[in-house]
């Protein structure tokens, strides 16, 4: 096991919800990054449709070297390459591509590429991806994912994203989901830094009370 591997199953471990930073702006990027860190979050994703992506990874890299920065809305290996050398760590994309996972895993980074059915959950692995993103999470209920969960190795983390909010995080937890990818719900564009920390610690604390 790598050391960042390690780093993102010890992170999945304390507190398995990633942030996703969808419009976050570079000149922002130190503010909200700032709230949503000292409210305990350790994963951050930045979807690559934000404005200057790659400079907000740069800037959230560098100011938190302790944890897991990444890019969402992946889907070439080309940026792959320029995610890492932007300084960020972990790929993740809304759907399944040979090869934006192959090249994550072959520059040592942490894959979590979208899947919505078992068939493309089984491939992913197959190809060396870390972790599973259910998506989108509208279209699989927890009934699928108890489903899922029921034929996947054990210890595979399935991350639901797209319409989680503190209202379905217990069933979708109840039913096998490993953590959860968090977007407009904690985050949205002109939403402030202090009511960004809010939401965040508002998750955090669901999290924690369902354990």
């Amino acid at each position: 096991m790598t050391a960042l591997l390690d780093q993102f199953h010890s992170h999945m471990t304390r507190l398995p919800l990633m942030a996703i930073l969808r419009g976050l702006k570079p000149e922002e990027a130190l503010a909200v990054g700032q709230a949503i860190v000292s409210s305990g979050f350790h994963i951050l994703e930045v979807p690559l449709n934000s404005p200057e992506p790659l400079r907000s990874i740069q800037i959230l890299s560098e100011a938190f070297p302790r944890a897991l920065i990444g890019a969402g809305t992946v889907t070439t290996a080309q940026q792959v390459r320029d995610i890492k050398a932007a300084g960020g760590q972990l790929i993740i994309s809304p759907h399944l591509d040979d090869n934006v996972v192959c090249e994550a895993v072959n520059l040592g980074l942490i894959s979590l590429p979208g899947v919505a059915t078992p068939t493309e959950a089984f491939r992913a692995l197959a190809l060396g991806a870390h972790g599973l993103k259910l998506f989108p999470s509208e279209m699989i209920s927890p009934a699928v994912v108890k489903s899922m969960r029921a034929v996947l190795p054990k210890d595979v983390k399935l991350i639901p994203v797209g319409g989680i909010g503190l209202h379905n995080m217990a069933a979708y937890r109840q039913s096998g989901a490993s953590g959860f990818g968090l977007g407009s719900a904690l985050f949205a564009p002109g939403k402030s830094a202090e009511a960004v920390g809010e939401s965040a610690e508002a998750f955090v604390q669901t999290w924690h009370n369902m354990q």
